[in-house]
């Protein structure tokens, strides 16, 4: 879970919720202004005046009580609030509440019956001791969720699942009446059924047994479970997908603009199964380009409302794990209907731009076309066709590993494009978008699943270039929208500015390497950050800080209120380009066509309730995306004990270091009590472990040798040894 940033308030609401905690944390005690400045650190004339009417106005509003001239007190007793818990790893946790500017810390004995993301509501209360207020629980109001995924363990008549997914579960007693002996050890899901006394352990039922723990089917399947993420479709969903009729319809075809004559091609990686974008090319007669980019017309096939359409809502985007694709469409549409394949007349749903030479829009439209790709390029294909016409390759070519040619006007629509994107990026980019060009870690897999070894996936020319060629779909059909008057209902991907805290941490960590940000304004961050990120090409912090730099930026969300795009520098911005696998591109879609046809948009489900729960779907997917990476991970390199590799301490925390492999990028920690040589003290300031005689200190940074001591499929964990610096 994210904590959450401060919200941004006006003085006066600011000094006045300051005001009532500090009351809030002497509810028995009658203050006057002078002790509540001093329980704020207000010390000048005008911040005690500004406290001296809060304090009158909260009166008139009833909040508090004047008993004394001067002396003030709450009228009622301590208030309960309402938040979210956020367990960490060693079983204390924070509490996140709307109502409240920061995050309430709670120790692990407060939490009575609440679980890791359960919604409780707490009051306050000041420990012994402590600065800030902690919190206790009073009642768990709805559950984050009820199932869990552990591991099976009988004793006797007597059975138990142990729950390690590092949230510091208790064990689960099992109420099943009668549980096969042989599946001792195995890993299930399980259903909470009840828990309301903490000195307990909460009771549950096995629902599902998922095989042997570390079988690669039963780790998989278990993180699918374990964020709640269905892998199987329903008969019902199922039967319903069948009966579509998903023929091309020559009465359906005269309602679009027919693409079928224009040179079209898709570009995607060499292992896709579902293709739903595509671009078009052709010179128009004054010279001219049109550039079509064209996305599978999910809507065409989903009725609004229907089964299919509750279920897409329902898992709200395709989850993309190591070893498959759980998809958010059944497969006789995600891979068949509606990917665009070679050589298949498709519907689609088009923005088409006419482009002059100096990369300027003189056009724009948008509708549902019809098309007929002449070539499926995957991502390598294209590169080399890029690669081979800028060293003035003749135009003519056959790819060395495809026993197919590639036609000359292919070969130039793609070269054209592709310097029409890089003009594009290079104005993104002066306009202050931050470039993020992450390495993707893959796995080459054998055929039980097993990596055989890791390999890393880097943006080229080729995915740039479709990248903003979908950047500029997205682009405008927002724009288009977002501009009407009278405003129009719609879906926009917004990303807020960074977050000012994390910044200052970011500089704190990069200035050991040498590097300076400037925060004076936004535009000056964005340049810094790229600034940041073109200087560590090539260095061995290269990863820490690109990780670093994305945990600074807000997250990405859906929202029907626009506040612009921050990382992509764009005012307007929506997701148009991949109704396959969003289902916020659905309903994009839908909204665009409702408006082409001068219509008002009719939804059973709010808006904003839509962004709301895609967004959330969307975090969730990501989680069980890392999981499964993580999972890879660690039994990739089960199969290196005590092998030696260097790595980077990429993490420091008061249990240990975190140190990346820099051959492969697995992620590994050092225990505190394994640092060799001496006693070492962990400095949280400066992310830094120092050791109390030797004064030797290991940082964020650092590059270190080290050898694989252990590993931990169930908690998707690896030990490492510290053998010393590099």
């Amino acid at each position: 879970m994210t904590r959450k940033k401060k919200k941004n308030r006006t003085k006066g609401e600011s000094i006045a919720k300051k005001i009532k905690e500090v009351f809030l944390n002497q509810p028995n005690n009658a203050l006057n202004y002078k002790q509540v400045a001093a329980s704020l650190g207000i010390t000048d004339p005008s911040g005690r005046n500004q406290i001296i009417k809060t304090l009158q106005k909260l009166t008139n509003q009833k909040e508090l009580k004047e008993n004394d001239r001067g002396k003030f007190s709450l009228i009622t007793k301590p208030l309960l609030f309402e938040g979210t818990l956020d367990v960490t790893q060693n079983g204390n946790a924070y509490l996140v509440s709307e109502e409240l500017d920061d995050d309430i810390f709670i120790e692990k004995k407060q939490l009575t019956t609440a679980f890791n993301g359960d919604t409780v509501s707490f009051r306050l209360y000041k420990a012994k001791g402590k600065k800030k207020p902690q919190a206790e629980i009073v009642a768990v109001l709805k559950r984050n969720k009820t199932r869990f995924v552990g591991v099976l363990q009988l004793h006797n008549n007597t059975a138990f699942v142990i729950v390690g997914n590092g949230n510091n579960y208790p064990y689960f007693f099992i109420s099943n009446p009668k549980i096969d002996p042989e599946k001792q050890g195995e890993k299930v899901v399980i259903e909470l059924e009840k828990w309301d006394d903490p000195t307990k352990s909460p009771q549950a039922k096995i629902v599902k047994i998922l095989g042997t723990p570390g079988s690669h089917q039963a780790e998989i399947h278990g993180i699918l479970e374990e964020f709640g993420l269905p892998y199987e479709f329903s008969e019902e969903v199922l039967r319903a997908a069948n009966e579509i009729d998903t023929s091309i319809q020559s009465k359906e075809i005269k309602n679009r603009r027919d693409f079928r004559d224009v040179l079209t091609f898709t570009i995607d990686p060499k292992d896709a199964k579902d293709f739903d974008d595509a671009l078009s090319f052709q010179i128009i007669e004054n010279g001219d380009y049109e550039i079509g980019i064209h996305i599978a017309d999910v809507s065409h096939y989903i009725e609004k409302g229907g089964i299919l359409d509750e279920e897409a809502y329902k898992r709200a985007t395709s989850v993309y794990l190591v070893d498959r694709v759980v998809p958010m469409l059944p497969e006789i549409l995600s891979n068949q209907a509606c990917s665009l394949r070679p050589n298949e007349e498709k519907y689609t749903f088009s923005a088409v731009f006419t482009i002059n030479k100096e990369n300027e829009i003189k056009n724009q439209w948008f509708g549902r076309t019809v098309i007929l790709s002449d070539q499926r390029l995957a991502y390598e294909e294209a590169q080399y066709i890029i690669e081979t016409q800028s060293q003035n390759i003749p135009q003519e070519i056959s790819l060395t590993n495809q026993s197919y040619s590639i036609s000359k006007p292919l070969v130039d629509a793609i070269c054209t494009m592709n310097e029409m994107a890089k003009k594009m990026r290079k104005k993104r980019m002066k306009s202050g978008a931050i470039s993020f060009d992450k390495i993707e870690v893959k796995f080459n897999l054998d055929i039980d699943n097993n990596p055989s070894n890791v390999f890393f996936k880097e943006a080229k020319e080729a995915n740039k270039m479709i990248e903003e060629f979908m950047l500029l779909a997205n682009k405008k059909v927002a724009e288009f929208i977002g501009k009407q008057q009278p405003v129009k209902k719609f879906i926009y991907r917004v990303h807020d500015e960074p977050n000012v805290e994390k910044l200052a941490q970011l500089q704190q960590v990069v200035s050991k390497f040498g590097h300076k940000l400037n925060f004076t304004s936004p535009k000056n961050i964005s340049s810094s950050l790229n600034k940041l990120l073109y200087e560590v090409q090539g260095k061995k912090e290269k990863n820490l800080v690109d990780t670093l730099t994305i945990r600074t930026m807000s997250k990405a969300e859906y929202t029907t209120q626009n506040i612009g795009h921050y990382g992509l520098a764009f005012e307007y911005y929506t997701h148009f380009t991949s109704p396959i696998r969003r289902y916020p591109d659905v309903m994009v879609h839908r909204l665009l066509q409702t408006y082409l046809n001068n219509e008002q948009p009719t939804t059973k489900t709010p808006l904003e309730e839509i962004c709301k729960h895609t967004s959330f779907m969307e975090q969730v997917a990501t989680k069980a995306e890392r999981n499964s990476i993580k999972y890879m991970q660690v039994k990739y390199m089960s199969q290196h004990i005590d092998r030696l590799f260097t790595g980077v301490i990429s993490g420091v925390t008061d249990r240990g270091m975190y140190v990346e492999i820099i051959d492969n990028k697995c992620e590994g920690m050092i225990r505190v009590q394994d640092i060799p040589n001496d006693f070492f003290i962990f400095d949280e300031k400066e992310y830094t472990f120092v050791g109390r005689k030797t004064k030797e200190a290991y940082q964020l940074g650092d590059e270190v040798e080290v050898k694989v001591k252990k590993t931990d499929l169930l908690k998707r964990h690896i030990d490492l040894e510290l053998i010393g610096k590099k």
